[in-house]
């Protein structure tokens, strides 16, 4: 009757026995079996895996390319301009057993740890032996390529291979961009004062020099309207004069036209005079410029030729 029973837990026994025997690794992983604590297998290949129930226990890790950013770090070139760096890298665990004895049960966490202090150390010694200029120009695949080699080199004590390096940021310290940016300022500032003063100078200069022309077109041109009216007026005088010789009569009569046409240059059309004023009497008119009326220009037709000016 207790055949039954025994037999069950004996199958139940060697079932579990035989499920914690075996172990899945993934292809994404490796991993490591530990007897108290020993390595005793190490599986890089996926598939199943065996090892002895309760005694033995199964550590896996990553065998992918894993990321790793640092922290700000404040380096000192050569020719001692501090700058703020910050590196990206990618690394990998390429010998489960190495990387176990160095990180214990911490695993990843640590070895991220250690990896930054390894990577910390290469970008001092890198960049502190090349100037300012070499580190904030944009061709750095020199630097990086220097910093991934020695930290490859540190960290292979672990069982990890450092991939790559890039540095992701190289700036001034907060303290020093002001004062920097202040400095771009004030010559910026000063390039401006240059150019407009140099800018009111030339206008200056162009003012002057037009200033001057006007001054020289205009005195020109003045002075050739005095020529052009002076040989005008001779030209007038002339004509008169020979005007004169040829006719008196008729040279009075004009210049009594001119008196009349003068006269009339007013803002009304009525004027207040006497009857016996030398507007209305031509031959008065004659004597009084110094000419002779003679017989054919009396008083009354003096008259009669006014009034009709007049209307």
């Amino acid at each position: 009757m207790m055949r039954g029973p025994i037999a069950i837990a004996v199958l139940v026994v060697l079932i579990f026995l035989g499920l914690n025997s075996v172990f899945v690794v993934d292809e994404r992983e490796k991993a490591l079996v530990l007897r108290f604590g020993e390595v005793q297998q190490v599986k890089t290949e996926p598939g199943l895996g065996y090892k002895i129930p309760i005694v033995d226990t199964i550590v896996k890790y990553d065998d992918r390319i894993l990321s790793l950013t640092t922290q700000p770090l404040e380096v000192t070139p050569e020719d001692d301009r501090r700058l703020v760096v910050d590196a990206f890298a990618r690394w990998r665990i390429v010998d489960a057993v190495k990387f176990r004895e160095a990180v214990g049960g911490g695993g990843e966490q640590i070895a991220k740890s250690r990896i930054d202090g390894i990577l910390n150390n290469a970008i001092r010694e890198v960049l502190g032996s090349v100037p300012s200029t070499a580190v904030l120009s944009d061709d750095r695949t020199p630097l990086m390529n220097r910093i991934r080699d020695l930290a490859r080199r540190e960290a292979l004590s672990l069982g990890v291979d450092v991939i790559d390096v890039r540095l992701t940021r190289t700036d001034l310290p907060e303290q020093n961009l002001a004062s920097t940016y202040g400095r771009m300022r004030a010559e910026r500032e000063r390039e401006a004062a240059d150019e407009r003063a140099r800018g009111a100078e030339a206008a200056q200069r162009i003012r002057a020099t037009a200033d001057r022309t006007a001054v020289e077109v205009t005195s020109e041109a003045k002075k050739q309207a005095e020529i052009v009216r002076g040989e005008a007026d001779a030209q007038a005088n002339k004509v008169y004069a020979d005007a004169y010789g040829k006719d008196r009569q008729f040279f009075a009569f004009v210049r009594a036209l001119q008196f009349y046409a003068q006269s009339m240059k007013t803002q009304t059309s009525s004027l207040v005079t006497q009857p016996d004023s030398l507007y209305f009497d031509y031959g008065r008119f004659l004597r009084s410029i110094g000419e002779n009326p003679g017989p054919e220009t009396g008083a009354s037709r003096g008259n009669e030729s006014a009034s009709q000016v007049g209307q």
